[in-house]
């Protein structure tokens, strides 16, 4: 399943989640308002600032732009694409500034630790190969949330924002480089949880690569032929889809 086809749905599900938590006015009829329960923790969201801790799990993507190029030496013609995903893990810490009663501003520093598996097709002979790409990113989300009004001990929220980021793998000598810094778009969703210690918040995101990190100038590589693989790409755009439970 493609990010696009999740993130569609996701949106349909937050949609329907949203549809049900909403009450009406008993004299419009649809629905009667839902009992009221005891809430907890009442007055943590009047707090200015918010601390916290995340672990998750995440899975990364790269969408690759080939170009068709066929080498001179040999009349090969390779074609790239991430062929599997395998899902990595996120540590990090939360704070967060109350804006107002339904925004606030959020940064939560974290590492992602995780690899992409690139498959290479040669269109004539018809011989696969593939790298793996594994990397350890220091990221920075900067974004900006938006909740609904509190039901009870629920609250949901989306969020979006901007995470730049570099990633301290190396992969020198390989037939795919990519450079380390980046900077990713997220827009996520998800629903603070609030027990009677402490908050738990479940969520979804998706970030896509703002940034070519396709490094097309080669001086690394020993070997001169696994150029070939650089050459039969235009652009290498990172993406990912990471659920995280944040406690606060």
């Amino acid at each position: 399943m493609t990010m696009k086809r999740l993130f569609l749905l996701s949106l349909m599900l937050a949609g329907v989640t949203g549809f049900q938590l909403s009450t009406f006015h008993p004299r419009f009829g649809v629905l009667r308002a839902q009992e009221q329960k005891v809430q907890y923790r009442p007055y943590l969201d009047n707090r200015k600032l918010h601390w916290g801790f995340l672990f998750g799990m995440q899975m990364q993507d790269m969408e690759l732009k080939n170009n068709g190029y066929v080498d001179p030496a040999t009349g090969e013609q390779w074609y790239a694409d991430v062929d599997a995903y395998n899902p990595g893990f996120t540590v990090g810490i939360l704070g967060e500034l109350r804006l107002s009663k339904h925004f606030a501003l959020r940064a939560t520093p974290s590492m992602y630790f995780g690899q992409k598996r690139i498959w290479f097709h040669e269109q004539v002979s018809g011989r696969d190969t593939t790298q793996v790409l594994k990397s350890a990113y220091i990221v920075l989300p900067v974004d900006v949330k938006f909740s609904a009004p509190r039901y009870n001990n629920f609250r949901p929220y989306f969020v979006t924002g901007i995470a730049p980021a570099i990633d301290l793998t190396g992969h020198k000598h390989r037939a795919i480089s990519t450079r380390p810094m980046d900077c990713f778009l997220e827009v996520g969703m998800g629903c603070d949880i609030y027990l009677p210690f402490f908050k738990l918040i479940p969520e979804l995101k998706f970030s896509f690569g703002l940034l070519d990190v396709l490094r097309k100038k080669r001086t690394d590589l020993i070997d001169g032929t696994l150029m070939k693989y650089t050459h039969s790409l235009d652009n290498a755009h990172t993406k990912m889809i990471t659920l995280t439970l944040y406690f606060e």
